[in-house]
């Protein structure tokens, strides 16, 4: 899904608003960190205006009186602890609750993730994927840390100090309204133009992510290949790209936030100073309402010195938060299942007039129909992009199809419950994946209702037992990512265990043997046989010496099913199966 090309102030809003919502949970936490601001905000106008009355009632008065002094000294002495205090608390109790928001936040990104369906996964890259997770989420987290702390302090301490400058001097304090109007300005101009810079960076951050992924999970290839050049090269012209798009947000803040809001800031200075001397031609100034107004002045701008430099991270967190809400909001979810009690027994199979298109456009799969009886084996034969693995695609319900009914035991797939699909249907794949962990952890995929005499059964009952026995600490032997130290041969093995652990009632086997060599394959012949024996099965195979048993072996072509019958029914056609079991016995030339 492409991002827009800017936001609008409407937009910000609507995403700020919905960052906000995260806070609900720690209405309490946030109010008590609310408070500690606002006692914070009273410490530091009360500092100033102690100091006021010292200059005033003591130095220009010449009155050094020791006991009122002393208790001015104390007072702003305990004024300074206590701030210093409640300044941590507060900037603690903010924080905490910045950090649950983002955990939380991952959390339902991590879990949106696994609700993506397959088409999701298929059109976008991993890495930017990776990216919205990881980069995003911290940015965001940037905004709750420090971001939105600081804008409620700024708000708190401008809103403070306007009213200690107003009890002073309400006509000065007047006149400090009009420099609200530029600040203002060079706020909505930052915001303006940041949103574009920031969306080009993030943008470019994910593809580096991308690349970088593609790069690391085919270094084999590349490297074979000797691509290494090709990807230095695509990867360095994204990565300068995203040195443009920081040089340009460089720029930008050099501008746009401390020395603009500095220029400000003096002439505000030079206002009051004016204004001061001015008025010393017609009545005494005391000295302790310019040092109050000048230092209030100085607290007026500094937290808004602080609201600007993280402008900054505000806009990354924006930008940031509607490539996450735009995953969150992803509506191509996984099929849906209904929440029938139906229990899958049997395992009888039926495709009815079953068509199907993964992009909408091109169909895929051309009103197939069979019927797979419970213990039987069917096999699908066929030439590359014939349909074969979209048929295990859409019974293993990785993909919604629009027409026509896919049944077991006489119920749409659509109304079983997916766990009942999932226990129920086993299945094997060309590549077996296996995560970091231990083999036994591998075999059992944290299901504690098996032990670890059922992982080792399953494992002696595909022979995988011979080669895991062998190793330093057997079932407890650590697997590295993708299971790299294996064979494809023992990693195949493995995957074959982890299935018939949980019984299942029929299988899937999306050409489990195409990584085994042939002694591996004779030798585990048997297992297949025995996992087979009382489970429906459904195989594709290219190669068709293991599937010359199967009571039904479908041929596909360009998506629909042109030939059906035995093995021996078959070659009698002498039609497309007859072609291809002679091509691959080497009977023609």
């Amino acid at each position: 899904m492409n991002d827009q090309p800017t936001f609008s102030n409407k937009e910000q809003r609507i995403i700020l608003f919905r960052l906000l919502s995260y806070l609900k949970p720690y209405k309490k936490s946030v109010l008590a960190a609310l408070m500690l601001l606002v006692l914070t905000v009273i410490a530091d106008v009360l500092g100033p205006y102690l100091i006021k009355i010292f200059l005033d009632e003591h130095v220009a008065k010449r009155n050094f009186e020791l006991q009122p002094i002393i208790f001015l000294a104390i007072a702003y002495f305990v004024i300074q602890m206590v701030n210093v205090a409640l300044t941590y608390l507060q900037l603690f109790k903010f924080q905490q609750v910045a950090l649950m928001v983002i955990q939380q936040l991952r959390m339902d990104v991590f879990s949106k993730i696994h609700q993506l369906g397959m088409r999701y996964f298929d059109d976008t890259p991993a890495g930017s994927i990776v990216s919205r997770a990881t980069n995003d989420t911290e940015a965001i987290k940037d905004l709750f840390v420090s971001v939105l702390s600081s804008f409620v302090q700024a708000a708190f301490l401008i809103a403070g100090t306007y009213i200690a400058m107003f009890l002073l001097n309400p006509v000065l304090a007047f006149y400090a309204l009009v420099l609200l109007p530029l600040i203002f300005l060079v706020i909505y101009l930052y915001r303006k133009f940041s949103s574009v810079v920031y969306l080009t960076m993030r943008e470019k951050l994910s593809q580096l992510n991308s690349k970088l992924a593609e790069s690391l999970s085919g270094m084999s290839i590349v490297q074979s290949f000797r691509q290494e050049q090709r990807f230095n090269d695509e990867f360095d012209e994204i990565n300068q790209q995203h040195y443009r798009a920081m040089m340009n947000n460089i720029k930008l803040n050099s501008l746009l936030l401390r020395p603009i809001i500095d220029i400000i800031y003096f002439a505000a200075v030079v206002m009051l100073l004016t204004y001061f001397g001015i008025s010393s031609f017609d009545r005494a100034i005391e000295i302790g309402v310019v040092y109050a107004f000048i230092t209030y002045i100085n607290r007026f701008f500094e937290p808004i010195n602080t609201v600007m430099e993280h402008m900054a991270f505000f806009q990354q967190a924006i930008v940031a938060a509607s490539r996450v809400f735009n995953l969150l909001d992803e509506t191509e979810l996984e099929p849906s299942q209904k929440e029938n009690e139906f229990e899958l027994t049997k395992g009888f199979i039926e495709f009815k007039n079953v068509t199907f298109s993964y992009d909408g456009k091109t169909d895929v799969l051309k009103n197939i129909s069979f019927v797979v009886n419970p213990g039987e084996t069917v096999a699908l034969v066929g030439h590359t992009g014939s349909g074969k693995s979209s048929i295990i695609n859409l019974l293993m319900r990785f993909y919604e199809f629009g027409q026509g009914d896919i049944l077991i035991d006489g119920v749409s797939i659509k109304d079983y419950k997916k766990k009942e699909l999932r226990n129920k249907i086993g299945l094997v794949l060309q590549d077996p994946f296996l995560f970091y962990g231990t083999i036994e952890s591998n075999i059992r995929l944290f299901d504690k209702t098996l032990t670890s005499r059922d992982v080792e059964s399953a494992a002696q009952f595909v022979q995988a037992n011979h080669f895991i026995e062998q190793l330093p600490n057997q079932y407890q032997q650590m697997v590295t990512e993708r299971g790299s130290t294996f064979s494809s041969g023992q990693r195949q093995l493995i995957a074959f265990a982890r299935t018939i652990a949980t019984n299942p009632k029929i299988l899937v086997l999306d050409e489990a043997t195409a990584s085994i060599d042939t002694e591996t394959e004779v030798a585990i012949q048997s297992s297949l046989e025995r996992m087979r024996k009382g489970r429906t099965t459904i195989a594709i195979a290219h190669r068709l010496s293991t599937i010359q048993d199967a009571e039904q072996i479908l041929v596909l072509h360009q998506g629909e099913i042109v030939e059906r019958g035995t093995h021996q029914q078959l070659l009698k056609e002498q039609g497309l199966y007859h072609k291809m079991y002679l091509l691959q016995n080497g009977l023609v030339e």
